[in-house]
């Protein structure tokens, strides 16, 4: 499950950073500020890097507990 959200995470943030980059530098027209995009996703891709590496899956931590 934790896996699953920070894939989820990763691939939002890469696409929301890339998109906001796209708006700051003005090739493409949002109706949302291109800066808090860009900055938004690059705390979510940060963020689903992170869990990716450091983070045990919930369905591994069940299995040790037992």
């Amino acid at each position: 499950m934790i896996k699953t959200l920070a894939v989820i995470m990763l691939i939002g943030g890469a696409i929301a950073l890339i998109m906001g980059v796209l708006g700051i530098f003005g090739s493409v027209a949002l109706m949302f500020s291109p800066w808090a995009l860009a900055i938004l996703g690059f705390v979510f891709f940060i963020a689903g890097i992170s869990m990716l590496k450091y983070r045990k899956d919930t369905d591994e931590v069940a299995a040790e507990h037992r």
